[in-house]
């Protein structure tokens, strides 16, 4: 696995405003990824923007625009030049080559490189390494740059460099094989540990990174989640048992989510995202102090989407209230987002509100019923327990009425199953 290093770096961003984009949204973006570039070391000396009708296939920015970067990077001693853009692989040698003392990378690159320094257990490196080959392997040639004057005239495959390009290629794949065979078994294994807490009410926090996401668990669960002012401080889901209203319910912190994450890291932490998709209710926690907090909303919302979350039952937490000023942007928030709580966390303001948000929702999910079973049913009573709430067993003289509250799901299955005689 190869790691950039980008330690005491000098960093320019570069941006291109195309298609339907505008300035403000591209200067959002380079303000992120000043963020980012701080997060993983580098200290960011300037940004350029360019206005263009689409992306350059070769140079990204026109011939014109690239001549100012060199420039620039000579003036301002920069070592790294960081693209708001995934390139190609074609649009990174070029530029490589006329940014010769500097280090040339995309937003994807930098992404995954803190990644790489924040993964700490074997589920989170295993599914960066797995991201970053898939990302590596179409750039490989860069690489071996030095090895084309050993190539034949007309190009053809055979020389010493195409053949070690082909041996790197052939063990970055096998790598990547072993990878995802390792992350079925991890899979596995969460899938394993889920189905024995399915009777149990879930919910996931998501959000734009540094939205307070482990703050917000660390309160409610008493859990020693790392929290840092950093993107990306903490790469694991963590899940608790909490009690909510004198209700248990199971709660998830995931990996925060950030405008133009890269699609293989989204691939890569499908696992870890299973925890979402498996919950019974979304907490979207969005940093209402933040001036981009709406787009922040929107990226949350595209995320889910993309893991096939979309239609279940979220609830819009818009954190920070302490640090918001003007009262317009509550009536703002609150209005954009049908089913949302103002809090915040810091503070622990209006917690207790949340906390009773969560539990009308856990409520609205569970009924309640009665079975009537046979008293040589005392086997599927001991199960029963198992998933569902025994509020009261009456013995009759040729059976026992059982009143229980159960998730409606798994009163489905149960009925499905065949295993109740009869209820009311």
């Amino acid at each position: 696995m190869i790691e950039t290093t980008i330690e005491k770096d000098k960093a320019l961003l570069i941006g291109v405003v195309y298609g339907s984009q505008t300035v403000t949204e591209v200067e959002e973006n380079l303000d992120e990824l000043t963020l980012l570039a701080n997060t993983a070391g580098a200290d960011v000396v300037g940004r350029i923007v360019q206005k263009r009708s689409q992306i350059h296939a070769a140079l990204y920015v026109g011939k014109g625009k690239m001549e100012e970067i060199v420039s620039t990077v000579e003036m301002l001693k920069v070592n790294l030049v960081i693209f708001d853009d995934e390139l190609s692989p074609a649009q990174t040698k070029n530029l490589q080559k006329m940014l010769d003392h500097a280090q040339v990378i995309d937003r994807s690159s930098l992404i995954l490189d803190i990644f790489v320094r924040h993964a700490s257990s074997k589920e989170s490196k295993t599914q960066v390494e797995l991201a970053q080959l898939q990302y590596l392997l179409p750039r490989l040639t860069r690489a071996w740059t030095h090895l084309e004057r050993q190539r034949g005239a007309t190009s053809t495959r055979g020389g010493m460099g195409e053949t070690q390009i082909e041996v790197d290629r052939r063990l970055i794949r096998n790598r990547i094989s072993t990878l995802k065979i390792d992350l079925e078994k991890i899979e596995k294994q969460r899938n394993t540990r889920r189905k024995n807490r399915e009777d149990m009410f879930k919910v996931a926090l998501v959000g734009y990174t540094n939205a307070g996401k482990s703050s917000l668990m660390n309160l409610l669960s008493g859990a020693d989640v790392l929290v840092e002012d950093k993107l990306f401080a903490t790469l694991d889901t963590t899940v608790r048992k909490i009690t909510v209203l004198e209700q248990e319910i199971l709660l998830s912190d995931t990996v925060g989510f950030i405008h133009k994450l890269p699609h293989h890291l989204v691939a890569s932490f499908k696992s870890t995202l299973q925890e979402v998709r498996h919950a019974d209710l979304i907490l979207k926690i969005i940093d209402l102090s933040s001036p981009q907090y709406e787009r922040h909303l929107e990226t949350v919302n595209e995320v889910l989407m993309d893991i096939g979350v979309a239609e279940n039952e979220t609830l819009t937490v818009f954190n920070k209230i302490d640090l918001v000023t003007d009262h317009q942007i509550f009536r703002s928030a609150q209005r954009g987002s049908e089913k949302s709580v103002l809090i915040s966390v810091s503070q622990q303001i209006n917690i207790k509100q949340l906390e009773v948000a969560i539990s009308e929702f856990r409520s609205s999910d569970f009924v309640e019923t009665t079975l009537k079973l046979d008293h040589s049913q005392q086997k599927f009573l001991a199960s029963l327990r198992l998933i569902a709430e025994v509020l009261d067993i009456t013995y009759e003289a040729d059976h026992l009425m059982v009143k229980i509250r159960v998730r409606k799901d798994a009163l489905d299955q149960i009925t499905k199953q065949g295993a109740l005689k009869g209820g009311h």
